[in-house]
């Protein structure tokens, strides 16, 4: 008898900020599951630029904007502080997705997936390469260029865009 459970996903990451990168993961993970669950992690240890409510208020953003096309009714955000195998547990989730930009990025990835396996064997862990053109694109590199005033629009949305540029001003 075929499994009749909803394929859950989740897309974990500290979204500080939320990228075209992300955005195009996102789009791409959206197609694979029944349910996507962009987990935005409290990883208070990277020094967030952003708080986690604001994180996670920006990728609510971006996911509920009709521009973005994705399913609202297939999507939702939620922000988790515990090992992430237990948040997927907790759930319900049958898949992590995680994207990958370059071959720098592969190596933490595969150790990633590996462990998580042997927490959770019935967790499966879903790479799917970053699109060409948002390859580079990192929200660390996004911070760093427009700290220095260089012009970010091209690697996130206006609303992300125009929420760093409150925060430089404020630093």
């Amino acid at each position: 008898m075929p499994d009749k459970a909803p394929r859950i996903g989740i897309y974990p990451g500290t979204f500080d900020p939320i990228t075209n990168g992300h955005m195009d993961i996102i789009r791409r993970a959206v197609s694979l599951v029944d349910q996507l669950i962009i987990a935005v992690s409290v990883n208070a240890g990277k020094g967030p630029l952003f708080s986690v409510e604001e994180r996670l208020a920006l990728v609510q953003d971006e996911v509920a904007d009709p521009k973005n096309g994705l399913p609202a009714d297939r999507v939702k955000t939620l922000s988790f502080d515990n090992l992430l195998m237990h948040f997927a547990e907790k759930q319900g989730a049958r898949v992590i997705v995680r994207g990958l930009r370059a071959v720098s990025d592969f190596e933490y990835e595969f150790q990633m997936a590996g462990m998580n396996s042997r927490l959770n064997p019935r967790i499966e862990t879903v790479f799917l390469m970053a699109s060409e053109g948002s390859q580079f694109i990192s929200s660390r590199f996004v911070k760093e260029i427009g700290r220095l005033g260089g012009r970010i629009d091209q690697f996130a949305s206006p609303r992300v865009v125009e929420r760093l540029m409150q925060k430089f001003a404020t630093e």
